[in-house]
């Protein structure tokens, strides 16, 4: 079964940037990720952490799957 992988906000910021996402503000350790779509606004926050711990990271996956089709961030979240 697989499970999250170990990333930091910079391995997470930078996955969801090859997404379309860009760094919006940043206010204390909270990192706000914007992106503009033919829908609106999509906006996500991220912890900036060294090590997310696994339960923050899922919830950010799962946020993340509002606006990204599962099998396109699967590999970079989970191991094989």
């Amino acid at each position: 079964m697989p499970r999250l992988k170990v990333l930091s906000a910079k391995e997470v910021i930078g996955i969801l940037e090859n997404q379309g996402f860009s760094v919006a503000s940043q206010k204390g350790s909270h990192i706000k990720l914007r992106r503009n779509t033919s829908y609106g606004t999509e906006i996500l926050t991220i912890p900036n952490h060294k090590e997310i711990d696994r339960g923050t990271l899922k919830a950010i996956f799962n946020q993340t799957l509002k606006f990204i089709p599962e099998d396109v961030l699967r590999n970079s979240f989970y191991t094989d």
